[in-house]
């Protein structure tokens, strides 16, 4: 299987589920355990990308500054900073620590 042959399956096979969810009734969405389970769902698939970025490198787990970077940008959300913010200030504490070899 070649690669352009892989993304236009993986092309269609991601269209055909946004097509499906169209086809869906609205009663059925408008459901409180059907809105309540997506949206859990999409917390837990960003904590688990978010996871995956963050302490892993290849195929180990690692500890280094992006953690603290995640740290910093938790606590600038705490204090509700403005999203851009937390985003340039976690790339910078990254950057720094990255420089300093941490």
């Amino acid at each position: 299987m070649t690669l352009t042959l892989a993304i236009l399956i993986a092309s269609a096979a991601v269209y055909s589920w946004k097509f499906l969810g169209y086809l869906v009734p609205a009663r059925f969405l408008e459901r409180p355990v059907v809105s309540r389970t997506a949206s859990l769902l999409t917390v837990a698939l960003l904590a688990a990308l978010l996871a995956t970025q963050a302490f892993t490198t290849q195929s180990e787990v690692r500890f280094d500054g992006r953690i603290i970077a995640l740290l910093v940008a938790a606590a600038l959300l705490k204090f509700r900073a403005p999203f851009l913010i937390v985003v340039i200030a976690a790339a910078v504490v990254a950057a720094l620590l990255r420089t300093l070899g941490i």
